[in-house]
C-alpha cells in the first residue's frame, strides 16, 4: 500500500458499515479519502476518531445524495479544486427495498437503480475522467457488489435489488473492456461479498427487526473489515497485476 500514501480516494456510501470500514482501513494506510454520503454527521465523527487513533491518513466528509446527478458533479468538482482529483474510486453506496417485482412500488425500483447503477456509473465516469486528465494510469476503480449480483435466491424482496446487482456485474466487466480498449493501465475490480453483518437488513427489513436479527444469526456472517480487507488487497497488489475477475467473499 506505499505507493497510494497521500494520494486520494473516493468511497461512497462512507456513513456505515461497510463503506466506514473502507474508509477507516485507507485513512490508517495513510490515504486521502472523500467519504460520501447523505448523513455526513457519521462520516465527521469517524473522522475525528481517525484522527485519535493517530491514523497516517486523512478522512474528508462530504454530503452527498447519490441518486441526485448534480451533487455528484459538484462533489468531483470540489475534489478536483481541493486535492487535484482523485486516484481510487470505490462505489460503495447501495441499498435493497423490499418491492417484488409482482407487487413493487414504481418509485422503489427507480431509487435503487438510481443509487445501485446510475449512481455507480456516474461516479465511475467522473472518476475515470479525472485520472485521465491529470494523465493518472495506475488509478483503481472498486465496485462494492454482492453474491445478489450472481445468484437470485428465493426471497421476493430482494428480486429487484438482485437485478441491480447483476448489472453491476455486468457494468464491472464492460468497464474491464473498455480500459482494455483505451490502452490504459486504470484497474477496475468487483468485490462480491456474501451476507455481511450490518444495518443492511435492519433497514431491508425496517418493519421486522426481529427478522433481520435472525438472518444474522442463523450463519456466521462477515464482518465489514473482511470487505475493508479484500480492499486493502486489491490495492496491494502491483500495478502489472489485474484482479479483474469477481471476488466473491
Amino acid at each position: 500500500m506505499e505507493r497510494w500514501i497521500g494520494r486520494v480516494a473516493l468511497v461512497t456510501g462512507a456513513s456505515v458499515g461497510i463503506g466506514a470500514a473502507i474508509a477507516k482501513s485507507l485513512v490508517q494506510h495513510g490515504m486521502k479519502v472523500v467519504g460520501c454520503a447523505r448523513n455526513v454527521e457519521q462520516i465527521e465523527k469517524l473522522a475525528t476518531e481517525c484522527v485519535s487513533c493517530g491514523f497516517t491518513g486523512t478522512l474528508l466528509p462530504y454530503k452527498c445524495d447519490l441518486s441526485v446527478e448534480e451533487e455528484m458533479s459538484s462533489m468531483f468538482a470540489w475534489i478536483k479544486v481541493q486535492h487535484q482529483g482523485i486516484d481510487v474510486c470505490i462505489n460503495n453506496a447501495g441499498l435493497a427495498l423490499p418491492e417484488p417485482i409482482l407487487s413493487g412500488k414504481t418509485s422503489g425500483w427507480r431509487t435503487m437503480i438510481d443509487v445501485n447503477v446510475i449512481g455507480l456509473s456516474v461516479c465511475t465516469r467522473e472518476a475515470y475522467m479525472s485520472m485521465k486528465e491529470r494523465d493518472v494510469d495506475d488509478g483503481h476503480i472498486i465496485n462494492i457488489n454482492s453474491m445478489s449480483g450472481h445468484r437470485v435466491v428465493p426471497s421476493a424482496n430482494v428480486h429487484f435489488y438482485s437485478a441491480t446487482k447483476y448489472a453491476v456485474t455486468a457494468l464491472t466487466e464492460g468497464l474491464r473492456q473498455e480500459l482494455r480498449e483505451a490502452k490504459s493501465h486504470i484497474r477496475a475490480t468487483s468485490i462480491s461479498p456474501g451476507i455481511v453483518e450490518t444495518e443492511f437488513a435492519y433497514r431491508l427489513l425496517r418493519n421486522n427487526p426481529e427478522k433481520a436479527a435472525a438472518s444474522y444469526a442463523s450463519i456466521k456472517c462477515l464482518k465489514a473489515d473482511d470487505i475493508a480487507s479484500a480492499v486493502v488487497y486489491v490495492l496491494s497488489a502491483p500495478p502489472h497485476v489485474q484482479i479483474g475477475q469477481d471476488i466473491k467473499l
